[in-house]
């Protein structure tokens, strides 16, 4: 089973209101994500995902690399729809992601959803594909509601990016069909039993380490932008440790509790005096007589 780390990238644009998937864009994305997260946590225990929000005032990582569902929900749940999507700084800001997971064993890998036109330009996207290709990251992308504006541009990238097959796209149009069932017949979940040809520990060739790599401190990013993502990421990665100390807090004192029910109990068998009716039955048998 492949190991994988893997960030979903979700479409929270104004797009995302339309209703020509059931029962929007938006929701169809949702099922999805899910559905990919079932998938992905199945095929192998150890692997992780986690999830940010591309479009807004700014790319929003809403959950870290967890096994957890119920934090992927949670992240879910604090995305707003608004504003349009910035495809480059969605994909980067995943990259770094995955550049600071725990097990480096894992497979990096990005799920793009993509509802709303692209408007980054070919060069552009040009470039991160060959960046992408060379930290061997995989990705995919669903390509939905707009597919004649951008299925161009992601065929494009998509055969920059490619490293022995391990990159698709999938594009699906409005229909009569849900969106996450024709995605999990498609490559992108077909191919979780399929064994992969890098993409786990960080390439020998990589130029550096943090984001660099992914063009995060380049001129094309903007500085503010650039601090701004990685204390989402931090902020990301506190609010999680504070909530498992929380838990571990929680359970020590349910422990606590079940203790002193423990005691009480114990102390009255110690502490039992002997039946005065078995210490007649004892009494010298000559006093009895008399």
């Amino acid at each position: 089973m492949v190991l994988e780390a893997t960030m979903i990238v979700i479409d929270n644009s104004e797009y995302m209101r339309n209703g020509d998937y059931l029962t929007s864009r938006y929701q169809a994305q949702l099922d999805t994500v899910e559905l990919i997260f079932r998938r992905k946590t199945s095929a192998n225990p150890e692997s992780t995902v986690g999830l940010l929000t591309m479009a807004g005032e700014s790319t929003r990582v809403v959950s870290n690399l967890t096994i957890d569902y119920g934090k992927l929900l949670s992240g879910l749940h604090e995305a707003k729809i608004g504003g349009q999507v910035n495809v480059i700084n969605g994909i980067q800001v995943a990259c770094l992601a995955l550049k600071n997971r725990q097990n480096k064993n894992q497979r990096q890998c990005v799920v793009v959803f993509v509802g709303s036109p692209i408007t980054d330009d070919e060069a552009s996207l040009d470039k991160l594909a060959k960046r992408l290709k060379k930290n061997n990251v995989s990705i995919d992308f669903v390509n939905f509601g707009e597919q004649q504006i951008n299925t161009s541009k992601l065929e494009k990238f998509i055969a920059t990016v490619n490293n022995n097959n391990s990159s698709h796209l999938v594009t699906v149009p409005p229909g009569p069909y849900l969106l996450y069932e024709q995605v999990d017949k498609s490559p992108i979940l077909r191919d979780q039993d399929a064994s992969s040809t890098g993409g786990g520990p960080d390439d020998a060739g990589s130029s550096g380490a943090g984001g660099d790599d992914f063009g995060l401190d380049n001129s094309n990013m903007d500085p503010e932008l650039a601090l701004a993502i990685r204390l989402s990421l931090e902020e990301e990665r506190t609010r999680q440790e504070r909530e498992a100390a929380a838990s571990s807090a929680t359970d020590k004192l349910e422990t606590v509790k079940e203790d002193e029910k423990k005691e009480p109990t114990e102390s009255a068998s110690s502490d039992a005096k002997p039946d005065p009716k078995q210490d007649d039955s004892t009494e010298d048998p000559d006093k009895m007589q008399e």
